[in-house]
């Protein structure tokens, strides 16, 4: 009797740990290390993990509550804390450090029910998401451009909320981001974000689509994600809007709306 209950004890840990797993590695190329280790191709990876690409690397993480991120060659990216079950939604938590490159960033679950709960950090800012597909390079300034949604750079200056087609650049912890022209974005910027939105992704998840996810779930079932959230949100006091407005067709890349 006593091994039968150990037997179960031991199943039930090991089911409890792949449930605790947060992403999949859903593609690669070049060399991506887990740690110190190689990664390979559907690896699962966990809260605490630190991944690294090397020169001409690339890789996606897909999350449980598919979200997706897409590293850039020369990154270090760390999952600081991921928490995501499909019907509980108060336990959602999404955090996540960009050490150093670039990375794409494409909202889930958990960022369309619960934005709150989801921060990128970068050296400069905490960004904050709201049905967003975004791109970070960290190439000292942080520069920050949002292909649709919207993100909040908070630091100790302010926070700023860019809209859809928006380009940004954030000097310091001390410095409010500010808006700027594609064209005063550095080559290093410019190469990674252009290699970063030609990746195979899919689109940011809505709030009306996380509702499915969870409805889904609980009768067995998963709804596919649709089209992003296109409108910009102010966060905080005085937080500046910057972007266009839902419904504008001109796609300009730094209105600021009062």
């Amino acid at each position: 009797m006593k091994k039968i209950q150990f037997a179960v004890a031991t199943l039930t840990a090991l089911l409890s740990s792949a449930a605790l797993a947060d992403a999949v590695i859903s593609s690669m190329k070049g060399d991506v290390r887990i740690g110190n280790d190689a990664a390979v191709n559907t690896q699962r990876v966990f809260t605490g993990t630190t991944i690294n690409t090397g020169p001409g690397a690339q890789v996606i993480l897909k999350f449980d509550d598919q979200q997706q991120v897409v590293l850039n060659e020369n990154t270090t990216f760390r999952i600081a804390d991921f928490r995501y079950r499909a019907t509980e939604p108060r336990s959602d938590r999404a955090v996540f450090d960009l050490l150093r490159g670039a990375l794409r960033f494409i909202s889930g679950v958990v960022g369309a029910r619960n934005p709150n709960t989801v921060a990128l950090r970068v050296p400069q800012a905490t960004i904050g998401i709201r049905g967003t597909d975004f791109m970070v390079a960290l190439v000292n300034p942080a520069y920050v451009d949002v292909v649709n949604g919207s993100i909040a750079t908070t630091n100790s200056a302010g926070t700023v909320v860019f809209g859809p087609g928006s380009i940004g650049s954030i000097a310091s912890t001390s410095s409010l981001a500010t808006p700027i022209p594609a064209t005063a974005l550095p080559g290093a910027a410019s190469g990674a974000f252009s290699n970063l939105a030609a990746a195979q992704v899919a689109a940011a998840v809505t709030p009306a689509a996380a509702q499915g996810v969870a409805a889904g779930a609980a009768a067995g079932t998963v709804a596919a994600p649709t089209a992003g959230i296109g409108a910009a949100i102010a966060v905080g006091v005085g937080a500046a809007i910057i972007g266009t407005a839902v419904g504008d067709e001109g796609g300009g890349r730094s209105t600021t709306q009062h």
